[in-house]
């Protein structure tokens, strides 16, 4: 059995611009404007490939051209594409400084310090405060977010299939562990 390679989306395709066949872009790059640099880029199934010709940045983000696509109508019937890169095409992260692609990180097996399994990877989020690794616990359905931190994730084993994840003890605005909510309400 054959794995297909992964693909890192560095951006989707939020509406058409103007008459002649631009599209809005929604970037994931580090430089918006980069996101021709990658070559050919695919939708997320692999099968459509898409060639950015040119970029330029405007107040509302990236506006390009995608060979090919000559129209309003043509770049109307993209918006909502993802656009994606194969893994091997993107630079190593700089793991040393702690930074991972997400798609690196999901499916690693989350170990406590002492070697317990937690669970499995199965997602990465950012919803405005920071990194948040979705761990689902071993053995049930339920997920669990971690903030992803030095002090709640002090390893990541790339090579090894594995992070280590020490869980935060109280979560801010959670009562404490045997404490009711509301029971020291005044």
């Amino acid at each position: 059995m054959t794995t297909a390679p992964k693909r890192i989306l560095l951006g989707e395709i939020v509406a058409a611009h103007g008459i002649r066949g631009e599209v809005g872009i929604k970037t994931y790059t580090a430089a918006p404007e980069a996101i021709a640099d990658y070559g050919p880029l695919s939708d997320e199934t692999g099968r459509r490939t898409f060639e950015i010709t040119g970029v330029k940045m405007t107040a509302k983000g990236v506006v390009a051209r995608i060979k090919g696509v000559a129209d309003r109508t043509g770049a109307e019937a993209l918006k909502g594409t993802g656009l994606y890169v194969a893994r091997a095409m993107l630079p190593n992260a700089d793991e040393a400084g702690g930074e991972y692609y997400h798609a690196d990180l999901i499916g690693l097996a989350a170990v406590a310090p002492d070697g317990t399994t937690l669970g499995t990877i199965v997602a990465v989020s950012n919803f405005g405060a920071g990194d948040l690794i979705e761990i689902k616990a071993a053995g049930r359905n339920a997920t669990e977010f971690v903030p992803f931190t030095d002090a709640c994730v002090p390893v990541v084993d790339l090579a090894g299939g594995k992070v280590t994840v020490v869980m935060p003890e109280v979560v801010e605005g959670e009562p404490p562990p045997g404490e009711t909510p509301g029971e020291n309400a005044v």
